[in-house]
């Protein structure tokens, strides 16, 4: 969820912090205050392309800031990507750009880039309205929404394992069926100097992490044993060493306890202590002794190290890597070593491969095929609730000429708005408040299943108004249960369903236009509702708190 977002210089803004909250987070304001600049804000958060033109007239440089809870589902993407992690799933980025230099962006204040970036918006959230961030316009998007609708994602995660493993034989088989017995031969020598190579050196990781000690030690033998004579000076090999001292002390002890016998366990204790530092002398100068190297063992270890480092340097980035490839070598070496067998037990195998493939993917076909209608019902129903009285939806799954890792069905979601017209793929809508409120239908029903945990609806309400608009507003706060969901809208129906409202205004500071963000209160959000109504008179006021406590009590 968005918790903050902390913009610098963007456009009409100089420095504003939005600070939102879960469920339904209502923006209002006049047109032209700015209210789409803090999408746009969080758009660059996302990965959307940066204009520079957007950098605020006289500054260096625009920044956009955003802290998120329960982030901790990233943390895969972050780590392949090598950023730092979420802690306690919280994700911060930042994002900055100026009118005479590149961007940079921040995941976790690790440096990142922005194809990283876009990857950790596409799974963050979904824009809905005049941008562009609509997920649900793509074929590909649009059978992954039917698939999670019929809990078909197990199903189809197995036909796509089927599919890599048979493209894997598959190549497999090219790459014999192509290799003439000339290169054949020199590929086998050459894998041969490879394998002879890396099984030579017999590694081990074990080895390589005594190899480094046993190098650090022998290569810094001389100031180890300084160290080990002054520690020996200390303890017993000089004037005023610690033993010389314990002895006195022992001495005194004696006379001591021969005035005072309950002073035994003392002298008991400094005894104990000096065989303990007899005992620690002698310890060091015999590991002292046993750290210096002759020349030629160092030279030997570094040899060794030498190899092992060039090995990794050719196969690996560690003694493992390099093992695991010395197996795959190994097993390369064995297919193209007897050729013939092994292609006769390829077509085999890929036969073999090829058609349970098939009929997996024939029955998540025939799943899609069952579901689709029940889909578009569902769809359709809401639809009718969000003003579209007459209008259809339906969804056509058609199996294309191959298997693909998806199972080769494409899937079509085409809308029909008015009754006699020709129903369209939703990407030919040409509405961009159809195509909210169609966007908004589809996540309705798609809600339980959607994994994107925030929906951001920009003008959703356009062209609509009355009993539709109140419906509009009632989806958005039921949606909101299940997301955190952010809507710029221009009525009141829609606003007052809002968990929290804030206002975008226009203001003049010292001769310069600037946006400023007001999180309203009951008081001032009966203001606002008031205005959006155009009237600031006691009907409209009356009105606007009627609408609020209607969603009060839902």
């Amino acid at each position: 969820m968005l918790r903050s977002l902390r913009i610098k210089n963007l456009a009409l803004i100089d420095d504003l912090t939005w600070e939102l909250g879960d469920g339904l987070n209502i923006l209002t304001g006049e047109t032209g205050a700015g209210k789409s600049i803090l999408v746009d804000a969080f758009n660059l958060l996302l990965g959307e392309r940066a204009e520079k033109s957007l950098v605020r007239d006289g500054a260096d440089e625009c920044v956009v800031e955003g802290s998120l809870t329960g982030a901790g589902f990233l943390d895969p993407l972050l780590e392949e990507h090598g950023l730092e992690l979420c802690q306690d799933g919280e994700l911060f980025l930042k994002r900055s750009f100026g009118a005479a230099r590149g961007g940079r962006q921040f995941v976790n204040g690790s440096p990142a880039p922005l194809t990283a970036l876009k990857k950790i918006g596409d799974l963050l959230a979904d824009l809905h309205g005049p941008h562009d961030h609509q997920s649900l316009l793509s074929n590909a998007s649009q059978l992954a929404a039917l698939d999670a609708y019929a809990s078909l994602s197990a199903a189809r995660a197995e036909v796509g394992r089927l599919f890599r493993d048979w493209q894997r034989l598959r190549a497999e088989l090219a790459e014999l069926n192509h290799t003439p017995a000339g290169d054949l031969a020199q590929q086998l020598e050459f894998l041969d100097q490879q394998i002879a190579e890396i099984r030579g050196a017999d590694l081990s990781v074990s080895e390589e992490v005594q190899l480094d000690r046993d190098y650090r030690v022998g290569s810094n033998s001389r100031r180890i044993l300084e160290i080990a004579g002054a520690i020996g000076n200390l303890l017993g090999d000089s004037e005023s060493d610690t033993l010389t001292l314990l002895a006195a002390a022992q001495k005194q002890f004696a006379e001591w306890q021969h005035l005072d016998p309950s002073v035994a366990p003392l002298a008991e204790q400094n005894a104990a202590i000096v065989a303990q530092v007899q005992e620690l002398s002698r310890d060091i100068q015999n590991r002292a002794e046993a750290t210096e190297l002759d020349a030629a063992r160092l030279r030997e270890i570094e040899e060794r190290l030498n190899l092992v480092q060039g090995l990794k340097r050719k196969y690996g980035a560690t003694v493992s890597a390099v093992l695991e490839k010395l197996a795959a070598l190994e097993g390369k070496r064995a297919g193209l070593a007897d050729r013939e067998s092994r292609v006769a037990e390829l077509d085999q195998l890929i036969a073999a491969a090829g058609r349970t493939l098939t009929v997996q993917a024939d029955a998540l076909g025939k799943e899609r095929r069952r579901a689709a209608p029940a889909l578009a019902k569902e769809i359709s129903r809401q639809l009718r609730d969000l003003g579209f009285k007459q209008a259809g939806l339906t969804i056509s799954v058609e199996r294309n000429a191959t298997v693909s890792a998806d199972g080769g069905d494409r899937v079509e979601f085409c809308f029909a708005p008015n009754p006699g017209e020709a129903a369209k793929p939703l990407r030919a809508i040409a509405s961009s408040g159809e195509m909210a409120r169609v966007m908004l239908a589809i996540k309705s029903v798609l809600a339980a299943a959607d994994s994107i945990p925030i929906l951001i609806f920009d003008e959703v309400d356009a062209n609509v108004g009355g009993e539709t608009a109140l419906a509009v507003g009632r989806r958005l706060r039921e949606l909101a249960r299940g997301h955190q969901v952010l809507c710029i809208t221009h009525l009141p129906q829609v606003a007052a369903a809002g968990h929290r409202h804030f206002s975008v205004r226009k203001n003049v500071v010292k001769g310069r236009t600037v946006t400023r963000l007001e999180t309203l209160t009951v008081q001032t959000r009966v203001a606002e509702l008031a205005r959006m109504f155009g009237d600031q008179g006691r009907n409209a006021q009356a009105l606007a708190e009627s609408l609020l406590r209607q969603f009060d009590r839902r």
